[in-house]
């Protein structure tokens, strides 16, 4: 507003400014002519004073100045070179106009010198004047008013201001009305920060029916990053809560050991394991209980490893010979146990071999420990659009949706049963760690199937 108001006023200064020269210019070039005319004549008064110059000048100069106007438009006088006062023509006194024309003029030779009228002001009306010398030494002043001019000048400046004022007026009203409008998607920006800063995550900012791009641009980029913040804290929240179960469960599980072990020791410092046979079934008791409090402080080690992103050591692996002397491990733990395998000649995948054989182990171990000894398995790996899927499936007893559905938290055991509740966790653990998947597909009475699908090349991470 400032700007455009500055450059009203220069450009109405520069308008008027040309508009007052070219009028002047104008009235000039009239003054000049006239003068000229006169002094290429070189006449006299006395010829001036003859009927026919009379004629001539009046027609030419100054018709119907004779009357005495208060602010005639033009003024011929006649004055004397040695006293500067206008003095008669054609025998008729000079006017009050003429005398106060030769009045301002102070000295007329100066007039007939410059190549341009001066100003003067004649009974408070401004004039354009100049003057020529007669050959008898009289000087002829010929004066233009130009209060006219100044009057237009004076109505332009009014009227251009009055214009100016009213686009300036009109500028602030639409200016204030759009910025308005502009600022409504930043007023949703602020509500929905405070909204926001109140607990609701879920807000996000409206889009506006008439968005500028720049505005557009910063609501995705706000909506993007509030997404980017609700999915981190949600994501903190889940981790908190995960934490805050594993360490309860953790505890859990190691207290019965230590409890148990306690507790034996407590019989043998008070004397009551006193036949050979009963210390050596505590003794047994007690190793056993450490060596499965041993067991899991491994598994927790290695799901704590998990987490950290471990750099594998990746190398060409033969999967279908893992998935064998998984096959010839359980049928030497579980001689009776129908195991069926389809892993036939070599599978090659670039993957770290201790952690492919964790999860095949894990899931064996999961068969044994959770089936009974004579329910059939079936171990088997292929290859399928530029992946590994390597499936271990029995006909068990089978999950419900619900313990499916938990089947990879930590130390979850379905229905309570034997086991750490970390097997199925560390299989997650590792298959992620390769850029795989798992998926389970079960229902009860019907078995449990494992698919760890593997790419046959593990992503490097950066």
């Amino acid at each position: 507003m400032a700007l455009l108001a500055l450059g009203i006023v220069a450009a109405t200064a520069v308008s008027l400014m040309g508009m007052r020269h070219y009028l002047l210019d104008q009235i000039d070039t009239e003054l000049t002519k006239t003068r000229d005319s006169l002094a290429s004549a070189h006449l006299t008064m006395r010829q001036i004073d003859s009927v026919a110059v009379l004629g001539f000048v009046r027609d030419r100069l100054t018709p119907g100045e004779t009357e005495d106007r208060p602010t005639p438009d033009t003024i011929f006088a006649a004055v004397d070179g040695g006293t500067g006062e206008a003095v008669a023509v054609l025998g008729i006194a000079p006017t009050d106009a003429q005398r106060g024309l030769a009045a301002a003029v102070a000295d007329p030779r100066t007039l007939t010198v410059d190549a341009e009228p001066h100003d003067v002001t004649v009974r408070g009306a401004p004039y354009r004047v100049t003057a020529t010398r007669l050959s008898d030494g009289t000087y002829v002043l010929l004066a233009t008013s130009t209060d006219a001019l100044h009057k237009g000048i004076a109505k332009a400046l009014k009227l251009d201001l009055a214009v100016g004022t009213l686009l300036l007026a009109l500028l602030a009203c639409l200016t204030l009305f759009s910025v308005r409008r502009r600022m409504l998607p930043l007023e949703d920006m602020v509500e929905t920060s405070s909204a926001i800063a109140e607990g609701d995550l879920t807000r996000r900012i409206p889009s506006s029916h008439h968005p500028t791009q720049e505005v557009e641009q910063l609501r995705l980029a706000l909506n993007s990053m509030l997404h980017q913040v609700e999915s981190a804290y949600r994501t903190r929240e889940r981790t908190a809560a995960q934490l805050r179960r594993f360490v309860a469960d953790a505890s859990h599980e190691l207290r019965t050991p230590l409890s148990a072990i306690r507790g034996y020791l407590q019989l043998y410092d008070k004397g009551m394991l006193r036949e050979p046979a009963e210390r050596k079934r505590a003794w047994d008791r007690m190793m056993a209980e450490a060596d499965r409090m041993g067991h899991l402080v491994d598994e927790l080690l290695t799901l704590a490893r998990l987490d950290q992103q471990p750099e594998l050591r990746l190398r060409n692996v033969d999967v279908s010979c893992l998935v064998r002397d998984a096959a010839e491990d359980l049928r030497a733990q579980q001689p009776e146990r129908p195991v069926t395998v389809g892993a036939e000649g070599a599978l090659l995948v670039h993957a770290d071999e201790s952690g492919l054989r964790q999860v095949l182990g894990n899931l064996v171990a999961n068969v044994r420990t959770h089936t009974p000894a004579d329910v059939p398995v079936r171990l088997g790996v292929e290859r399928e659009d530029g992946v590994v899927r390597l499936c271990v499936a029995d006909e068990g007893p089978g999950l419900t949706a619900e313990d499916a559905a938990r089947i990879f938290d930590r130390f979850f055991r379905a229905g309570g049963g034997a086991g750490s509740g970390l097997g199925m966790a560390i299989v997650q653990g590792v298959v992620r760690a390769h850029g795989g998947d798992v998926a389970v597909r079960t229902a009860p009475g019907e078995g449990l199937a494992v698919t760890v699908t593997l790419p046959t090349r593990t992503p490097v991470r950066p």
